[in-house]
């Protein structure tokens, strides 16, 4: 079996890159070049790997998926699932695509984008660039791609991003708040075509990427191409309604295993639906896209086949799936993955996915600041063994984990040593039960005070977690209450029904997400914690491209953040990934794309 350990450091040169260094290692992260005894080419970067020019070879490569696909139009609010995005990234191309590590790697077949200003920028499509059905892939897809993040219910331009949209976009309104002038160009089908922003936008450069069909969309309303971007621009009400229709609904796919007439899904990436390629419950079967531009898939169908966590190594071992990657991966996963020898590579490593505990700083909550305040969180902070937990729950499954010390930074950041050495000292990596004792005491809370700690039910790593907080903070005087509830994401959190919150964040490449959990009033701030301090680095933060202004305001958010004590990060949660020793090309990522995110690479051995 060849187990990689992934340490080596990367350098990426992209805006709002997540960079990292030895200190530990991300799922992927190997720097290694050239071709191993294996027959895969390892890249010399967090992007794909060079294949040079690749022949279609025959074959069917099948890989795990959890859950049924349910539509075409994976960017709605109710569709947005990375189970559904693992099957439509494959037919679905744009500007760049996220490497290993995060890092905006661009995509030169689909196209280039260039920043003539800080707040002007000009993308330009590939000639080459077409949809399976042979329409052109133009400025009128990316102008009705701003018109789904732009268009409030009332068909206006959005003045804030508050208002109730007219399209289900998962980005809200973002875009109609930054350019209300959306992207200009010379015409419905031109290749080239410039967003004008109307002030700064730290992550502009993945606010657009990929675009779904806008011929398909006019077609099904009764209008031209040409007429539906002379609707958007004129603000037309009734093609637009019609349109956001269908851009909302008319993609979805609720008849499990009946795809859609093909013309409503034509495919802008290496793979497109192979004829007759659902098996309802059981699997969804890609082909390769004869007319894509790019470089060829090197295998010609991937069956997505749908197998839970817990039948994906039997499955492996029978022949039944050749790559997996098992959701919540325990101790056992790697015992059963290491007894299956040499027939199996196996990865492992951290994942931009973060464990944290999260004070409540609502009224009535002991860790408010008119009641046990920052002494109490103190207290709480100093008895929490998490050095413990990493060593007892994630380093069996990943033997680089790391106590994490940042929320901005991840622990294989190129900048991570440089911002928590300048905002944490520490002081809570081990246990200190006496100091924790001494500031219960000055808390001014009572013996026996009862300490929530709410997560949602049925994760028995943080059960193990709440069990090992609770052996070392009922010495302090708390008394731990494992408040674990099947409806935690519904209603406790949301309720502030809680004094410590145990959930986890997935990163991403972009630069400010976590504004909205740390400011005031951000909408993902759930405990209600305030800062001036930490808003208005935000601010700074969010209104600059400049990365090395991005570092030095991140520094004061983490520092604000421990001194105050918004609460503790854990550690960034393990992946593995496993794949026959038959496959070659298959390579981990530590970012929400999962596995499949190189898939059009993936070859049999030789």
């Amino acid at each position: 079996m060849k187990i990689r350990r992934l340490s080596a450091a990367i350098a990426a040169v992209a805006s709002g890159a997540l960079l990292f260094s030895a200190c530990s290692s991300p799922l992927g992260g190997e720097e290694t070049t050239g071709e191993t005894e294996s027959g895969s080419v390892e890249a010399d970067g967090p992007c794909k790997a060079d294949l040079g020019d690749v022949t279609t070879a025959d074959g069917d490569i099948k890989v795990a998926n959890e859950q049924e696909l349910f539509a075409y139009n994976g960017l709605t609010t109710d569709t947005y699932s990375v189970y559904n995005a693992a099957i439509l990234d494959r037919m679905q191309g744009g500007f760049y695509y996220f490497g290993t590590d995060g890092t905006i790697c661009h995509d030169d077949a689909w196209g280039a984008y260039e920043a003539l200003s800080p707040t002007e920028i000009q993308y330009t499509l590939s000639d080459e660039a077409t949809w399976s059905d042979g329409t052109p892939i133009t400025y009128a897809d990316y102008l009705l791609d701003w018109a789904t993040q732009a268009l409030t219910k009332d068909v206006a331009v959005s003045d804030d991003a508050t208002e109730e949209p007219l399209f289900n976009h998962v980005s809200g309104l973002t875009l109609g708040d930054y350019v209300p002038a959306g992207p200009e160009a010379d015409a419905a089908d031109a290749k080239q075509f410039t967003y004008n922003y109307e002030r700064v936008n730290a992550d502009w450069e993945i606010l657009v990427q990929s675009a779904l069909p806008a011929h398909v969309v006019a077609e099904e309303i009764g209008v031209s191409t040409e007429e539906l971007v002379e609707a958007i621009k004129d603000l037309d009400a009734d093609v637009l309604k019609d349109a956001a229709e269908f851009w909302n609904e008319g993609w979805l796919l609720d008849k499990p295993g009946e795809l859609p007439d093909p013309a409503l899904t034509p495919s802008s990436g290496p793979y497109m639906f192979a004829e007759g390629g659902w098996s309802a419950g059981q699997s969804v079967t890609l082909t390769a896209n004869p007319d894509y531009w790019g470089p060829a898939p090197a295998t010609e169908t991937l069956t997505f086949r749908q197998i839970a966590s817990d039948g994906q190594i039997q499955a492996l071992q029978n022949g039944d799936l050749d790559v997996i990657q098992p959701n919540g991966p325990v101790v056992d996963t790697i015992t059963q993955l290491e007894a299956l020898g040499d027939s199996v590579n196996l990865e492992t490593g951290q994942t931009l996915i973060w464990e944290h505990l999260d004070f409540n700083f609502r009224e009535g909550s002991v860790f408010a600041e008119d009641a046990g305040g920052l002494a109490a969180r103190e207290a709480f902070a100093l008895c929490v063994p998490r050095q413990k937990i990493v060593d007892d729950l994630i380093k069996p499954i990943d033997s680089t984990a790391v106590v994490m010390n940042g929320r901005e930074v991840f622990p294989f950041q190129d900048t991570y040593e440089e911002v928590t050495a300048e905002s944490y000292d520490g002081r809570y990596d081990e246990a200190d039960i006496e100091a924790a004792q001494g500031k219960f005491a000055e808390s001014g809370l009572e013996e026996g005070t009862e300490i929530r700690v709410g997560y949602l039910d049925g994760n028995p790593r943080r059960t193990d977690t709440v069990a090992a907080i609770k052996a070392s903070c009922d010495e302090v005087g708390f008394e731990i209450v494992d408040s674990g509830s099947p409806t935690f994401f519904d209603e406790e959190l949301g309720n502030g029904d809680y004094e410590v919150a145990l959930f986890a964040w997935a990163g991403s490449g972009q630069i400010t997400s976590g504004e909205n959990i740390y400011s005031t009033p951000g909408g993902q701030n759930y405990g209600e914690y305030s800062n001036e301090t930490v808003d208005a680095a935000w601010k700074t933060l969010t209104e600059s491209t400049d990365p090395a202004v991005h570092t030095e305001q991140v520094k004061i958010i983490e520092k604000e953040l421990w001194d105050t004590l918004f609460g503790l990060p854990l550690y960034a949660h393990p992946g593995v990934v496993a794949s026959s020793s038959s496959v070659d090309n298959v390579r981990a990522t530590a970012t929400q794309g999962g596995v499949s995110w190189n898939a059009d690479q993936w070859a049999r051995a030789e």
